[in-house]
């Protein structure tokens, strides 16, 4: 069994470009056993890149740089960090749901290597929300709820890979995690949870209707990442690591919206 420790590392290294290593021992091979600790651990990426954005925002706040600008770059180093693999995984799957075919056509839309006009245009609003509503954010100061809001679409694809899902295919980054998660996801739901109080201080006291806001951010990016994968599960016969990036991008952004609402 893989522990945690090495379970957060070998995260880091297959979903971030983080130079962390990735060992040479028999424990990293990739498997059902290596995907599904690394799936428990995403959650801690996403609080790394989270940190990484705010920090970035925070510095540049600084300078002359106009609001939406850093809001952009938030959006840009994200990409950056996970090699926009997410966002790739975004396009193919709304070009796989977008061709109305049975399975296997989907499966042949979402390998061809190509963008299509439905992927073109999820990409365009999503990032366009992700930026807007990272400006959103930044143009408040709101550092700590820029770092939650990204981290928290992770906790998306841990939703997604829940015992009750299957793999799409017999091989390929679904079939190492698709149906491995299981007491991570209340476990990471209840650290959210934890993790959105302090989204309540105000320099004038404690607002608990902000914490109220952000409890329901949760509560709406688990059922948004439940509802969702298990519709693609089933127009694509199983679940496949693309579509696991596509709900990280899409929880993110409904994370921004929701705590600017």
């Amino acid at each position: 069994m893989m522990s945690p420790l090495r379970a957060v590392r070998t995260a880091l290294s297959w979903m971030t470009v983080l130079p962390v290593g990735t060992g040479a021992d028999a424990e990293e091979t990739p498997d059902r056993a290596v995907g599904g600790a690394v799936m428990s651990a995403l959650p801690v990426v996403g609080i790394v890149v989270g940190a990484a954005a705010a920090a970035l925002a925070f510095g540049l706040s600084f300078t002359d740089l106009p609001t939406a600008l850093i809001g952009v770059l938030v959006v840009v180093l994200t990409a950056a960090l996970t090699r926009g693999m997410h966002l790739d995984g975004l396009a193919d799957t709304a070009d796989g749901l977008g061709c109305y075919g049975p399975p296997e056509r989907i499966a042949e839309v979402m390998r061809s290597g190509t963008v299509g006009p439905f992927g073109v245009a999820t990409l365009v609003l999503t990032l366009g929300v992700q930026a807007a509503g990272s400006t959103g954010l930044v143009g408040e100061s709101r550092w700590y709820e820029l770092a939650f809001a990204i981290a928290l679409g992770r906790l998306g694809a841990v939703v997604g890979t829940r015992r009750s899902i299957s793999p799409a295919h017999p091989n390929g980054f679904g079939a190492l995690v698709a149906g491995t998660q299981r007491l991570s996801i209340p476990v990471w739901g209840l650290l959210a949870a934890v993790a959105a109080v302090p989204i309540g201080l105000r320099d004038n006291g404690f607002d608990a209707a902000a914490v109220v806001q952000a409890l329901v951010v949760v509560l709406a990016v688990v059922v948004f990442a439940w509802v969702f994968t298990r519709h693609c599960a089933r127009r694509m016969g199983g679940l496949n690591g693309d579509v696991l990036g596509a709900t990280i991008e899409l929880g993110v952004a409904l994370a921004l919206v929701g705590l600017l609402v």
